[in-house]
């Protein structure tokens, strides 16, 4: 185990750094940040900030020189960095488990191979296979296989022509394209899995999005007792397939017939298990710290029912938001991420509202919403 006062590596200087940098703090430990961004929301509260390019091995090596171990914020790290790190020193999760999620294609059959149900998909590498696509997978969703986040590198396409002429404009990079599914609503499960395989579930998240983002996120979801202990136990069982060590989060789909299948993995905390700072025993990053550690999981069952709504910089457009709004709601819970340009999609923080069940929770998140910014539409969960 690596006791507190050590210094922990994080690839990575966003909010998630930030909220692991926090966590790391809080347990007595102390934290470099990798990241080239000198104003990046974890180098800024960070004991050490490297200003380098995830490449870049004179950081690399001082990271490998001064750190117990490291871990990453975010998926799309070079994994080659990973790898090259766990040679001198702890790396969690492994190089190869965070690749798995950092393609689309390698993503989707791995999911296929162990069993875990998805929707019909393909992959696509050429223009012409487009043009060969079996006609069940439309309409469908042409996703770049690499690098696409909150929606982006997505297009909707109806026939072969359309995507053809999608893939053409995503720079004809492979693809999936996967059919869609008729949806009663999205679940997500933030996992862990510890150095000695031991799993825990937090609950699972009912989440809304906007233009890809997500918008808000409702804990418990409200789905059956069955299906919630499903995804549950799909979450741990993916982590374990994938001899994963750390935080993943699962996102399913839920299907209007009753069908939950496996939409993505995310190879660290993710934003609709930012509940668990407030709500829950153990936040997802101070679960973050101890898989790293190799501590043993904390406690991750629900002290209430909560509500998170992200904070997009539309919030800030017609200039600072009316903090007042959040702060007059007792059950309400601020967190700002310090990033100091707003803009248009950019996720500047997120409040948690708890309440005695989840109706009371959303009704007062929503009241704080239309405070917070009247002009700005709430997508109502």
């Amino acid at each position: 185990m690596i006791f507190p006062d050590a210094m922990l590596g994080m690839l990575g200087g966003g909010q998630l750094g930030r909220m692991f940098t926090l966590a790391a703090h809080s347990m007595g430990y102390r934290v470099t940040v990798l990241d080239p961004d000198p104003a990046s929301p974890a180098g800024t509260i960070a004991d050490a900030h490297l200003r380098a390019a995830y490449q870049d091995r004179e950081a690399l090596e001082r990271l490998a020189d001064t750190c117990a171990a490291v871990t990453t914020e975010f998926e799309n790290v070079p994994a080659e960095s990973l790898r090259w790190l766990a040679a001198y020193c702890t790396v969690r999760p492994t190089a190869d488990s965070v690749a798995v999620a950092q393609d689309r294609i390698r993503e989707k059959r791995f999911l296929v191979e162990n069993g875990f149900a998805v929707a019909p998909f393909a992959a696509i590498t050429t223009a012409d296979e487009c043009d060969r696509a079996e006609a069940a997978l439309f309409p469908g969703i042409l996703k770049r296989a690499r690098f696409g986040y909150d929606g982006k590198g997505q297009a909707r396409v109806a026939t072969r022509e359309e995507a053809r002429t999608a893939f053409v404009a995503m720079g004809s990079e492979p693809c999936v394209l996967e059919k869609r599914v008729m949806l009663a609503c999205e679940v997500s499960v933030v996992a862990a899995r510890g150095a000695d395989g031991a799993t825990r579930s937090f609950p699972v998240a009912e989440n809304s999005h906007r233009n890809g983002i997500l918008d808000v996120s409702i804990v418990p979801a409200r789905v059956g007792r069955a299906l919630a202990q499903g995804a549950q136990d799909q979450a741990q069982a993916v982590a374990t397939r994938l001899g994963y060590c750390g935080v993943l989060a699962v996102e399913f789909f839920v299907t209007t017939g009753g069908e939950l299948l496996v939409n993505e993995i995310a190879p660290r905390p993710h934003n609709s298990g930012h509940f668990t700072i407030d709500a829950c025993v153990t936040s997802q990053f101070e679960q973050q710290v101890r898989t790293l550690c190799g501590l043993p999981l904390g406690e991750s069952h629900l002290l209430a029912p909560a509500v998170m709504v992200n904070l997009l910089g539309d919030v800030w457009h017609g200039g600072e938001p009316a903090w007042d709004a959040v702060f007059s709601c007792p059950e309400a819970k601020l967190h700002l991420y310090g990033k100091h340009e707003a803009r248009p999609g950019r996720k500047m923080g997120h409040y948690t509202v708890l309440g005695a069940d989840v109706d009371a929770a959303l009704s007062k998140a929503l009241a704080v919403r239309a405070r917070l910014s009247p002009d700005f539409q709430l997508q109502s969960p």
